[in-house]
């Protein structure tokens, strides 16, 4: 297995379910850190949410008021994605919540 670390920047323009990473096809991912940061003058709920799309389902792992001028880490343990898995984030105020995935992808050798 192959495997590889990368780090995915976000901006959240709006207030709704923003898909911020998809694990490609034939790979893994183990999310390390999801790094909020909020430069709004007042504290910005936010939800971290994934989709696993083997069960169909979307499933809430966090859900935080991010005070001001802070940044926070929204993945307390590391999260373990199977492939086309979906992260996704949503804000309470548009325009205002940014950030980091920082993940590492194992490429799974059986499904090549």
């Amino acid at each position: 297995m192959a495997n590889t670390y990368n780090n995915k920047g976000f901006s959240l323009g709006d207030t709704s379910l923003t898909t911020v990473y998809t694990v490609p096809t034939g790979r893994t991912a183990i999310i390390k850190a999801i790094q909020l940061s909020n430069d709004h003058s007042s504290a910005v709920q936010v939800e971290v949410s994934y989709t696993d799309t083997s069960a169909s389902a979307t499933y809430k792992f966090y859900h935080a008021d991010v005070s001001t001028e802070t940044s926070v880490n929204a993945c307390l343990a590391p999260i373990v994605l199977e492939s086309e898995d979906v992260l996704k984030i949503q804000a309470g105020t548009a325009s205002k919540i940014e950030g980091v995935v920082s993940f590492m992808e194992v490429f799974d050798e059986k499904s090549a």
